[in-house]
């Protein structure tokens, strides 16, 4: 199973960085240099500065380097070279992106994990986000409420992000107070919402 830890945001400075929206609680571990994260698309990204000629009318070109005609394709796998944080964000220089229009034609990619690589937590009360997503949530008398659809990892604490059953979502902070039972094995999640937490 593939687990995406990030997505790669708009390029930072000339020099190749990106920025990185985080989907993983362990952003230092996941992000650390010398780290080789496959990759997966995402959102079409913008077309950079030379396209190639041709393509079929409402497609989107595909990304190229700076030599005419020559298209850049995002490779399967991206090695970190450097990864630091800089006003709340993670910024990441990838091994062979080292320019601002590569960098572009990164954004929108989807950077992903195996499952089967990733270690369960020592501590029984933390739980990865592929764990919790897909999981039912009820209240404490059995009301069903919808399900996990992802995990936010919000500064102030993680939320879950839940699918209620008519389409919606809203966000629940994953805090014992209001999620005091995670029950892995019944694939639910127990949760107790204050007086209008659901409608916000």
């Amino acid at each position: 199973m593939q687990l995406v830890v990030g997505r790669i945001g708009k390029p930072h400075g000339v020099r190749g960085e990106v920025t990185v929206e985080v989907r993983t609680d362990e952003p230092e571990a996941r992000f650390a240099p010398g780290t080789v994260l496959r990759t997966a698309p995402g959102a079409t990204p913008p077309p950079a500065r030379n396209t190639v000629p041709g393509t079929a009318p409402g497609a989107t070109p595909p990304p190229t380097t700076d030599e005419p005609g020559v298209p850049f394709r995002v490779p399967a796998e991206l090695t970190i070279e450097e990864a630091r944080f800089h006003q709340g964000r993670v910024l990441i220089a990838f091994d062979g992106i080292l320019d601002r229009n590569t960098a572009e034609a990164l954004r929108g990619t989807l950077l992903v994990v195996d499952s089967a690589d990733v270690a369960p937590p020592d501590d029984p009360e933390e739980f990865h986000d592929h764990q919790l997503v897909g999981l039912a949530v009820v209240t404490p008398a059995g009301e069903r409420l919808g399900e996990v659809a992802r995990i936010d990892h919000a500064p102030s604490s993680d939320l879950l992000v839940l699918r209620r059953p008519e389409g919606r979502t809203a966000l629940i902070p994953f805090v014992r107070a209001i999620v005091p039972e995670v029950d892995l094995a019944g694939g639910r999640v127990i949760v107790d919402p204050p007086a209008g937490l659901l409608d916000l």
